[in-house]
């Protein structure tokens, strides 16, 4: 599908497809072409019976079975929760039946960015705060802040540094009373990643001094030394002085930090990170293929679009290790899909469980819906790689990161695995950001991007409304990645997002 025509009051996405999305709300009665009179309200976004359904039956959207009818189902009626289910829904994966090989090369594009001595490329220049501890967290905001434009007398410490987007406190919630195994690590490999990132030209590590997580432990294992600058509350005499040690300490970074120019530098610099949240029926039907589109001409410029979200790739994993670019890379995701289904078995939860009201509301039934929506963020380029949580990305092309469905943490990762740009689609509204990474978010529909206009950045409602395809919203996408990557604040930076969304992923309780 690369076109929804406006005149269709039922949009069916694949010839196979046992159940089509209504455009708009559509009464009880009203005839509906080819299907006859529908025989209950179907409001906007949900799905009609384009068939009669015998109960057990499988239930098909984007052509691949969502679920099975627990009841008859008439043509013409709702089908949601209360006549469809997952249960007995299997899917078989065949591993790079579907890989296309590199995409051609497309004429060269450039982005004006912020190239660091070492050679990494950035989208915006920060001062980094972190937190070992979260007993260091209101002494890091609290340095943080001496630096923060004030919004209602608009006085600005950095005004003297126009090159510096800003100092940021990035805390947690963790670091204590923790096991020293695996945790640890992934708390330690998260920070890493984020010390490292070029977004930020310094990085400050604040400590408490008796936390299980280590300033020291902590540039040790993640090879950080001579990368950052560090302290500790008891060392430094308690709240008050290491508050005061802390503006010292960013007050002699800002002249150097200050320094760094954008000049242009190519498009294969770009690693994007791609998120759906707050999604509704028609994120898979405009925001996400759009996004997807918008992917696709970036990996063809040798850039890097990283996908996550495992428990909502849970359903759609065959289509997506079908494009796996080598064995080991199809059986590292499904290694992941069955990590996941073993931790639901142990936790006694269901995948299914995803869906959240939010997204039922907006039509959305169950977890493989879901997933055949959110997949399509992901484009059609081969699979290159799948990492870990927070694991550094090496290869460019569409790379796959595990990761949990919680939109903060699943960005914290990605960014802390190298994402310098994020894309958020939504249909019910999301208020995301994600510092030092900008954010676009992506309206699924036009009235939603209306009413939340000053938290939306892009409009894919025009697909919806046959106003524009999905290729043409993804070229237009792609425009907007460029412009924000060479320093256009994005809707969440202007409204301040992005400091209290930092979010690494705890896989245990504290001990």
């Amino acid at each position: 599908m690369t076109q929804i025509e406006a005149a269709d009051r039922v949009i069916r996405i694949h010839h196979e497809d046992d159940v089509g999305i209504a455009r708009q709300r559509i009464e009880a009665g009203t005839p509906v072409g080819g299907i006859g009179p529908a025989l209950a309200a179907i409001p906007a976004g949900h799905k009609i019976a384009l068939r009669a359904l015998e109960a057990g039956s499988p239930v098909r959207r984007y052509g691949q079975v969502i679920g099975h009818a627990t009841a008859p189902i008439a043509a013409g009626a709702h089908v949601h929760v209360h006549n469809l289910d997952i249960a007995g829904t299997a899917r078989a994966a065949e591993i790079g039946s579907a890989r296309k090989g590199r995409p051609a090369p497309a004429p060269a594009r450039v982005f004006d960015g912020i190239l660091r001595p070492d050679g990494r490329v950035a989208t915006r220049n920060y001062i980094g705060i972190l937190t070992t501890v979260n007993c260091s967290a209101h002494v890091a905001e609290l340095v943080a802040s001496v630096f923060a434009r004030n919004p209602l007398t608009g006085e600005d410490p950095l005004a003297d540094y126009p090159n510096v987007d800003g100092v940021v406190a990035l805390t947690h919630k963790s670091g204590c009373g923790m096991s020293a195994g695996a945790p640890l690590q992934l708390l330690r490999r998260t920070l890493g990643g984020y010390a490292r990132h070029p977004n930020f030209s310094h990085v400050l590590v604040f400590g408490l001094g008796c936390e299980v997580n280590q300033i020291g432990g902590f540039v040790e294992a993640e090879r950080l030394a001579g990368r950052l600058a560090s302290l500790d509350i008891q060392g430094a005499g308690g709240a008050r002085a290491a508050v005061a040690r802390g503006v010292a300490l960013v007050s002699d970074c800002l002249a150097e930090s200050n320094r760094a120019a954008r000049v242009p530098v190519p498009a294969s610099a770009l690693k994007l990170a791609l998120i759906c949240g707050g999604s509704d029926s028609y994120s898979g039907l405009t925001a996400n293929p759009a996004l997807g589109a918008a992917a696709d001409l970036l990996v063809a410029q040798g850039g890097t679009a990283i996908l996550s979200e495992t428990p909502e790739t849970w359903g759609a994993e065959h289509l997506l290790a079908a494009r796996a670019a080598r064995p080991e890379v199809g059986e590292a995701l499904l290694e992941r899909i069955r990590w996941w289904e073993a931790y639901a078995r142990r936790h006694d939860v269901s995948l299914n469980a995803n869906p959240t009201p939010g997204n039922k509301a907006g039509g959305l039934t169950t977890i493989l819906e879901k997933s055949l929506g959110a997949l399509a963020k992901g484009g059609t380029t081969d699979l290159e790689e799948v990492v870990g949580y927070a694991e550094p990305v090496t290869r460019p092309g569409l790379v796959f990161m595990d990761g949990p469905g919680y939109d903060p943490v699943q960005v914290t990762g990605q960014i802390a695995s190298g994402a310098n740009l994020v894309a958020f689609t939504t249909g019910r509204g999301s208020v995301f950001g994600a510092k030092p990474a900008p954010t676009l978010k992506l309206a699924s529909n036009s009235a939603m991007y209306r009413r939340m206009q000053d938290d939306m950045d892009i409009d894919c409602g025009t697909v919806l409304e046959g106003r524009e395809s999905i290729a043409d919203c993804g070229a237009r996408i792609f425009e907007a990645l460029l412009a924000t990557a060479s320093g256009r604040p994005t809707a969440s930076e202007t409204m301040g997002f992005g400091g209290h969304e930092f979010a690494p992923w705890q896989t245990s309780a504290a001990i």
